[in-house]
Formats: C-alpha cells, sequence, structure tokens
C-alpha cells in the first residue's frame, strides 16, 4: 500500500460542519429526480453561472446511496445549481448523459464512472472536460494517476483501495484467532470460507479480496493456525463475481442459496466464514443464512461470521443483533463533504483544490483520500 504523506485528513465531522455552512450562492438548488436516469430537467444555474452535473454509475448501489443523500443536501445548502444522472452501470450511457449534459449548460463535471477496468472511459470524461473549459471531479471509483494528471482541473476524491482490504484482513485474523474452535464447524481443523469479490477489474475489488485473506492468513499463521480454505476447490480464483457488475445483494443471495444446497453441517462441508467486498453483498448472504436458520442472532442460532466494507446502517444494526460480525466504515458523508468543498471552490472562482491543506492527498497526485476505519 503507497504511504500517503502529504497531509493529514481533516476529521469528518470537521469537513461535514464546513460544508453545511457554505454561504448559498445564486437561484437554483433543485435536484434532478432520482428515478430518471437521463437526468430530466435541469435546474437553473446561480449566480456565479455554476451548474454541477453529477453522474452515479449506479442509483442502485447501497453505499452510493449515502453519498448521493448527502452531497445533495450539501449542494443545496449552499445554493449550487446541480442535477444527478444514472448510468445504472452501463459507461456508453454515462457518457452519452455527459456529452449532453455539456451541451445543455453543465460546467463542472462530478463523476463516478462505471468501468474502471480500463482507463479508455475517464479519459474520454477528462477529454469532454477540457474541450469544454470545465473542472472534472472523479470519485470514489478508481481512476488512473495519470489522468487526473493530465488536466489542471481535474481531482478524485476517494479512498486508498489497499486500506480497507488490509483492515478487513485484520479484522478476520483476530477474530479466527480467538474463535478458532467455535468457527470451526466440522472440526477438520480449517476454515472454509466464500469471498465475493463484486466486480472484475475495480481496484477497490482487487485489493480488498487480495489482502482480506492474505492479512487474515498472517493472522492465523502467527498464531500457529491453519490457513483459510476457498470453500470449492475447483475454484482456482477463490472468489465469486456480480455477473452484473454492481455488488449486489442479490447476486450473493443467489450464490450461497446453490452453495448451501450442497454445503452444510449435516455434510461436514459447512462454509465456516463469508467475506464480501461490500455490505450489500454481505447482507445478501445473511439473507441466505437466515432462511437456514443461522445468524439470526436468537439465543442458540449459529452464527457464521460474515463481514464487509461500508459500515452501511443496516449492517451495522446486524453486527449489533450478532448476525453480522464486522465491516469497513467507507465514509460516505466524509466523500460528500470532501467533494462540495471543491465544487464551493469552483462556485466561488477560486483554485479547485483551495481550502483542502489540511485534507489527506496522494503524494504526487489532486487525489484526496478518505481514511476507512474498522467496525466490529
Amino acid at each position: 500500500m503507497e504511504k500517503i504523506s502529504r497531509r493529514s485528513f481533516l476529521k469528518a465531522s470537521a469537513i461535514v460542519a464546513s460544508a453545511v455552512a457554505l454561504t448559498a450562492c445564486g437561484d437554483g438548488n433543485s435536484d434532478t429526480p432520482a428515478n430518471n436516469p437521463a437526468g430530466g430537467d435541469s435546474s437553473a444555474a446561480g449566480a456565479s453561472g455554476i451548474k454541477a452535473g453529477v453522474f452515479y454509475y449506479n442509483f442502485a448501489d447501497a453505499y452510493i446511496t449515502t453519498v448521493r443523500t448527502a452531497l445533495d443536501k450539501q449542494l443545496k445548502d449552499a445554493g449550487i445549481a446541480f442535477d444527478n444522472f444514472d448510468a445504472q452501470t452501463n459507461q456508453g450511457q454515462q457518457v452519452d448523459q455527459i456529452n449532453t449534459a455539456i451541451t445543455n449548460g453543465v460546467n463542472l463535471l462530478i463523476v463516478n464512472i462505471v468501468e474502471t477496468s480500463s482507463p479508455d472511459a475517464a479519459k474520454q470524461v477528462v477529454k469532454a472536460a477540457q474541450d469544454a473549459g470545465i473542472p472534472v471531479v472523479f470519485f470514489n471509483r478508481a481512476v488512473e494517476d495519470s489522468i487526473i494528471k493530465s488536466y489542471d482541473r481535474c481531482a478524485f476524491v476517494g479512498t486508498d483501495a489497499p486500506e480497507a482490504g488490509h483492515m478487513q484482513g485484520e479484522m478476520i485474523g483476530d477474530y479466527l484467532v480467538e474463535n478458532f474452535e467455535k468457527a470451526d464447524l466440522n472440526g477438520d481443523g480449517k476454515i472454509s470460507y466464500v469471498m465475493f469479490k463484486g466486480q472484475e477489474g475495480n481496484d477497490e475489488a482487487e485489493f480488498r479480496t487480495k489482502f482480506a485473506v492474505e492479512d487474515a492468513n498472517k493472522k492465523l499463521a502467527e498464531a500457529g493456525l491453519p490457513e483459510l480454505v476457498f470453500y470449492d476447490e475447483k475454484n482456482a480464483d477463490k472468489f465469486l463475481v456480480d455477473p452484473t457488475g454492481a455488488w449486489s445483494a442479490q447476486a450473493a443471495t443467489d450464490y450461497m442459496n446453490t452453495i448451501l444446497a450442497s454445503y452444510s453441517e449435516a455434510n461436514k462441508n459447512m462454509v465456516e466464514l463469508i467475506i464480501a467486498n461490500n455490505d450489500g453483498m454481505a447482507e445478501g448472504a445473511i439473507a441466505a443464512l437466515q432462511a437456514l436458520g443461522y445468524n439470526t442472532g436468537k439465543e442458540g442460532s449459529t452464527t457464521i461470521p460474515v463481514y464487509g466494507v461500508d459500515a452501511m446502517d443496516s449492517a451495522l444494526d446486524k453486527i449489533k443483533k450478532n448476525q453480522m460480525t464486522g465491516t469497513v466504515k467507507q465514509d460516505g458523508e466524509a466523500m460528500a463533504a470532501t467533494i462540495a468543498t471543491l465544487v464551493k471552490n469552483v462556485n466561488d472562482g477560486a483554485d479547485l483544490l483551495a481550502n483542502t491543506e489540511s485534507y489527506n492527498f496522494k503524494e504526487g497526485v489532486n487525489k484526496i483520500m478518505v481514511p476507512y476505519a474498522k467496525m466490529s
């Protein structure tokens, strides 16, 4: 994991407070209806001429919903005109939305890029922004450093992708060292696990998949315990991917229903650990387990340890109820507040990265990293 050394990150509460206090500018602050993927009627630009287009990869993503809700409020409170657009995981649709929005007068792009396995989509967005002479802020989904550096009015707000995987792996390892016999349901001296990756080619998915297992295994090895074993020895990848690329709860439920038809305590091959790259898939797995009487939180019910990422309110509630074991907080409100700070800079005619001296930047590139935190 690359060391982040340029600046220390302003605490989320302070960021939120500063963004909430943004002075209202201009007349427009209306939002596009959330159920309209094309964007709908645009709100009027403020007196400064700023009108932002916010382009989401998928409204249905649970974590993205937290960012969108928080960012909507931040921008409305600041009196900044904006429209939201839902690409529905379709990169071509997102590019069309961006080009149409620029034609219609949007003069600031805030982009949650769909395609992360190739740099081509992000390059297209930057070119569109450059041609129009407007700033672009990417967020959440990884964009290569070289692309951010290619345009002086471009920035990224996101996370240090490996950090969540390391935190998840450390939590899993610590839990299993303390509860190995309890977790080893069939008493074979090893822990059988399922890994829900989410999406191929996505940096967050790649690093979480890698480090959650590697770091857990390090903890186990230090304690003299055997490494984790993927439940299906025929699966060389050692992970399962949401075929839609949407990191969905339904994909995890469907996978688990199929798995649990063959893997059970009665067959002495029960899955003993579930690792998910987001809380949506973790909760989808829990739904399948609960259908068979596991992870209900009730006295006498066996809880299979399940770990996610995002710290959604519903996941935190499941942790309290002993239905889920842990998650890693990806702070949607802090991400939204950081984006709002950059938007205010543009609205005020300031440099895109003004007022960010205390934020946590990746060294040598305009990337602000919102830190993760362990939750269990």
